[in-house]
């Protein structure tokens, strides 16, 4: 018989996902320069040239079986090391090539850190809005994913909310920032503040508590800011990256987990991500590419046109009266909708051609997402059919 809770997902299909085929099939009827797509958080931005001339002199210089053959279970361990020294060297932090676990991409990182410190059983806490696919990654290890209210005055962290979820049963936390979708990077006090606020409660509650660290916009912030690095502020870190955005390389899956080498067992930890491997048939991802990322931990793509965008965006929201916080990363935006429905809202905004993600599932009601990675092009004349859309659809605002 087919498995019917996985079936059962079948009527559950994620929005985003949704979404971004409607604008497919609306883009084969007008042409799809002609559907302003905001939905899918697809890098829109060239892959690095280091990457394609790392990857090219790869394939014409080395042999066939370190190239292409199966990697250690842990990952490639020269590529490991050099991971680890580029986080010493950027971060402080003195990683070693043992602290590292090659993974598909943040996901996969995620899907290995949550079961290397939760149980069947256990609670997982995050904080919204989040990344909706988190419900899955955490609740299919047998672990609860709950979910603080959002803090909707400037989507930090609501503490109070947190603080009355807290118990002794939650053995994680797992952040995201900069934040999709939001676009919010935690400033560096609230940063304090929940880790000081950890430590109280692993010495109230007598056992540890992780953070799981999604990291996978860290490069994409703007304003010059600088992303407060959460390994430096909590030993019980595991950072979950991807090179999606950082190169734009999201259909090559390539991240890693990262221990923090103060974390408790922080010498095994990513051993015992191998054998979480054994058993959901994750074993290592593919060879060359991550000796090819191992050639560019120092480099990122041009992210500056996604900074381009959020201003231009930003600004004609902020024009047309909408609530609106200006991101600190990422290529998302969050605009609070205007009306209460924002999947009336969003429905609305097809008529416009512009494809916009009404936020319920991402644990919030009333907002919408745009994914800004799209050519600064589109987006300019994409401002011309919002406008056209908010003048029309809600004249007396």
């Amino acid at each position: 018989m087919i498995n019917q809770d996985f079936k059962s997902m079948l009527s559950g299909k994620s929005k985003i996902r949704e979404l971004s085929e409607f604008a497919t099939a609306l883009g084969e009827k007008i042409g799809y320069e002609n559907v302003f797509d905001y939905s899918l958080g697809n890098p829109s931005v060239p892959v690095a040239d280091i990457y394609n001339e790392t990857i090219i002199k790869l394939h014409r210089e080395m042999e066939s079986m370190p190239l292409h053959g199966y990697s250690p279970s842990l990952g490639n361990t020269e590529v490991r090391r050099k991971v680890a020294e580029s986080l010493k060297k950027r971060f402080g932090v003195p990683y070693e090539t043992k602290h590292i676990f090659m993974t598909s991409g943040a996901a996969g990182a995620i899907a290995h850190a949550a079961r290397c410190v939760t149980k069947p059983g256990d609670e997982v806490i995050t904080f919204a809005p989040f990344f909706p696919e988190y419900m899955q990654y955490i609740n299919r290890t047998g672990a609860n994913l709950k979910v603080v209210p959002a803090n909707t005055e400037n989507f930090e962290i609501n503490f109070e909310a947190f603080d009355a979820m807290m118990h002794k049963n939650v053995q994680a936390i797992l952040i995201n920032t900069p934040n999709n979708p939001s676009g919010i990077a935690y400033s560096e006090q609230t940063i304090v503040r929940l880790t000081d606020y950890l430590r109280a409660k692993e010495k109230e509650y007598a056992h540890e508590i992780f953070i799981i660290s999604d990291e996978p916009y860290r490069e994409i912030c703007f304003d010059n800011r600088e992303i407060p690095y959460i390994a430096k502020y909590y030993d019980n870190t595991l950072t979950c990256y991807s090179f999606s955005k950082s190169l734009s390389l999201p259909g090559e899956r390539i991240g890693y987990v990262a221990v923090s080498p103060k974390a408790v067992d922080a010498d095994i930890i990513a051993v015992i991500c191998g054998q979480i491997s054994r058993g959901i048939g994750h074993n290592c991802p593919a060879s060359s590419v991550q000796q090819a990322v191992a050639e560019c931990l120092y480099t990122t793509s041009d992210l500056s046109v996604y900074e381009k965008n959020m201003n231009l965006i930003y600004d004609k929201l902020v024009e047309l009266g909408f609530e609106v916080i200006r991101p600190g990363g990422t290529f998302y935006i969050f605009p609070k909708a205007l009306e209460e429905d924002a999947n009336v809202f969003c429905d609305k905004a097809t008529k416009y051609n512009l494809i916009l993600v009404p936020s319920d599932s991402f644990g919030v009601k009333g907002y919408f997402r745009m994914a800004y990675c799209i050519d600064t092009e589109k987006v300019v004349r994409s401002l011309e059919a919002l406008e056209t859309f908010v003048k029309t659809e809600y004249p007396n605002r």
